[in-house]
């Protein structure tokens, strides 16, 4: 009892668990009790949201559109044409991309006509070298960091093309490099409107929060309606959906500006435009290339989905070899995409890191001497493509662009470690998988869905009242009750069962990795290296290897969300600990404490609200994780959200779906966030 008072807390907890615990086993199940599963009032929604935006597409602001096939005006929906425009200028980027890239006529046939191309065999622009492509990037990672850097993209740019994916790789590098700019420019335009404005921050902060919470598949519905299916579409999703980060980078960086620098430009006689683009935005400069670096990762872990909606490029194959079960070949484009990601990962920190030159006093060699190499580059790398003609005459110039799939291939050996795992690991993993299944997951599945809705109510609620006070207990009370109100409260509560199952496993290890880590420098610094390469993989990605384990089943799905959501716990956790102060560890080492009462007394204390910031990143990880695993066979939202995909009419179940989880995430990071605060200010680190 001593021990309760003096944490009144917990033993509020306490209590509040007792409460739950008998509201669930005195509830019982029916569908008529409002106490077990309240009235889907909002069921009517997703209709109501079809009929809208069909209204909006077809019937809103009519006007007259000339049509050549018909060679007559007719009506059409001004959202319609402006989708269709917007639309057509996105195609047409990603194609001017590709076709220098890539070589083809498609932008040239927009300026002329078949009958010129098809007369002139030399109006065909041709590709681009994979040589002088894989040569700029390492020239441009030698200008940005060196020798090192340089290293990397030469070796992911070659391994690409040298087995057979070059093809693939620059569609989705067009992909890429339409999505980022525009995102990075409407980010940076929101930020500084954010920056201006209280309003304008007020309004975006609720939209950021829910964006940034939102699952990948969630993107493509609402898309998908307003702008058909295609590369365009994929594009246009990427750009939603990496914009959020760049907002809040740049209005970051931009209240980061020390009010002194903004005097001494109004001192100078800068007015609110010059101040804007001439101090506060080059003073933010290193956060908002953080915030470019952001918008490049969100734009590749979008390629894979994207390709749900007809995006090309390696997700587009990598989908397609798991579909027909070819891990091999699924395993060579994960690599692939893998490389594409690490090495645009480091290049854009890379260049967030680099400090300015200023050329005073050189020559204009010394000035340019990046361009004129490139410019060198490219003539040599053109005489090479030129001799590969001549020594590869009767089959494939190697030298300018291998095809697709005509390189070399490592498939069979996948493929025949895939059949040794199988034949000699089958059945352990399927014991493993079979005892995992029964004895805790099925379980553990049948208890969440036996909470009835009242008790969930007071255990949430309950929760945010103990952390926060009234104001988090409505908060969180107000996004459960929004899931609680639709039909898939059921599905809302596998996902959570499986978020959570996933979320311990990966705190445990996280936490348990990164102390054990954070003991000494060395073993510090290649955990945190080991965590940044692995954050760059593209989400997709850890689907590939647990499949070839453990098939088509939720093992997999749980393993690839563990490995994927302790990356941030573990991270955290070694940050955490680095940053007490080596003061109080000295005070602790003087009173005679050994490691272990450190580590429990002092390091972990301290350390706490950083760690609970890791432990919020591991569960929107893992969130996002169990949605994506809905494609390999779950039964919990993000199936659901899949099934929108197919159906014409999936808008509407779309958005309430992402929007159940949204508010998911955002209860559990409304919760987190304000427990982590308050162990700051009793820390007295606010």
């Amino acid at each position: 009892m001593e021990f309760l008072a003096k944490h009144p807390k917990l033993s509020q907890f306490a209590v509040l668990l007792v409460i739950f615990f008998a509201l669930y086993f005195s509830i019982s199940p029916s569908d008529t009790n409002i106490l077990w599963r309240l009235p889907s009032l909002f069921a009517s929604f997703p209709e109501a949201i079809n009929i809208f935006v069909e209204y909006l597409m077809y019937e809103w602001m009519p006007i007259e559109i000339y049509d050549p096939e018909l060679e007559d005006y007719e009506d059409s929906a001004l959202m319609k044409e402006i989708t269709r425009g917007f639309s057509r200028g996105v195609l047409f980027g990603i194609e001017v991309i590709r076709d220098i890239l890539l070589g083809g006529v498609k932008t040239i046939v927009a300026f002329t006509s078949w009958d010129f191309i098809r007369d002139n065999k030399w109006a065909v622009w041709p590709a681009l070298p994979w040589t002088f492509v894989a040569g700029g990037a390492m020239l441009l990672g030698y200008a940005l960091k060196g020798r090192g850097l340089a290293g990397l993209a030469g070796v992911a740019t070659g391994y690409i093309a040298v087995f057979g994916q070059w093809e693939p790789a620059m569609e989705t590098l067009s992909f890429v490099l339409i999505a980022a700019p525009v995102s990075c420019i409407l980010g940076l335009l929101f930020g500084v409107w954010a920056y201006k404005s209280r309003a304008a921050e007020a309004t975006l902060m609720p939209l950021l929060n829910i964006a940034q919470t939102m699952p990948h598949f969630s993107y493509l519905v609402p898309v998908m309606v307003f702008f058909g299916v295609g590369d365009h579409a994929g594009a246009i999703a990427t750009i939603i959906f990496a914009t959020p980060p760049m907002i809040r980078l740049t209005l970051l960086g931009l209240k980061r500006v020390s009010p002194e620098v903004v005097e001494a430009g109004m001192m100078s006689g800068c007015n609110d435009t010059q101040i804007m683009f001439w101090v506060l935005i080059p003073t933010a400069r290193r956060d908002i290339l953080i915030g470019i670096n952001q918008v490049i990762m969100q734009c590749l872990a979008m390629a894979v989905i994207a390709s749900f909606i007809g995006a090309k490029g390696l997700g587009f194959n990598l989908l397609l070899a798991l579909n027909q079960l070819r891990i091999g070949q699924a395993l060579e484009l994960g690599i692939c995409i893998v490389l594409i990601a690490v090495v645009l990962d480091k290049l854009s920190l890379a260049w967030a890191n680099k400090q300015t030159d200023y050329f005073a006093d050189r020559s204009f060699l010394q000035r340019h001497k990046y361009g004129v190499a490139c410019i060198a580059l490219f003539v040599i790398t053109v005489a090479f493509s030129a001799a590969g003609r001549v020594m590869f005459s009767e089959g494939i110039n190697y030298f300018y662009l291998i095809p697709h799939n005509k390189g070399i291939t490592t498939e069979f050996f996948w493929q025949a470690g895939v059949d040794w795992m199988v034949e000699n690991w089958y059945q352990g993993l399927q014991g493993f998988n079979k005892t995992l299944i029964v004895d805790v997951l099925m379980p553990m599945k049948h208890a969440y869905l036996g909470m009835p809705v009242v008790a969930t109510f007071v255990l949430v609620m309950g929760l945010g009242y103990i952390i926060g006070g009234v104001r988090s207990a409505l908060t969180v009370g107000g996004f459960l009750l929004f899931i609680a109100l639709t039909e898939w409260w059921d599905r809302a509560l596998i996902t959570a069962y499986m978020t959570s199952f996933a979320v311990i496993i990966s705190v445990f290890v996280g936490i348990t990795v990164g102390s054990l880590c954070a003991q000494n420098n060395f073993t510090s610094k290649a955990i945190l290296l080991v965590c940044d390469t692995f954050q760059t993989f593209p989400s997709f990605i850890y689907l590939i290897p647990v499949i070839m384990l453990f098939g088509v089943t939720d093992t997999s799905v749980l393993i690839a969300v563990i490995v994927y959501a302790t990356i941030p716990a573990t991270r955290y956790t070694v940050e955490g600990l680095r940053n007490v102060p080596q003061s109080l560890l000295d005070a602790g080492s003087m009173s005679g404490v050994n490691r272990l009462q450190r580590w429990v007394k002092i390091e972990l204390p301290m350390a706490f609200p950083h760690i609970m910031l890791g432990i919020n990143q591991t569960v929107i990880f893992a969130l996002f994780m169990v949605i994506i695993g809905a494609m390999i066979g779950t039964d919990d939202l993000g199936q659901y959200i899949l099934k929108a995909l197919s159906d014409k009419n999936g808008i509407g179940n779309g958005l309430m779906l992402g929007l159940c989880v949204a508010f998911i995430g955002l209860a559990v990071d409304h919760l987190i966030r304000t427990w982590a605060d308050q162990r700051k200010a009793i820390l007295g680190l606010m």
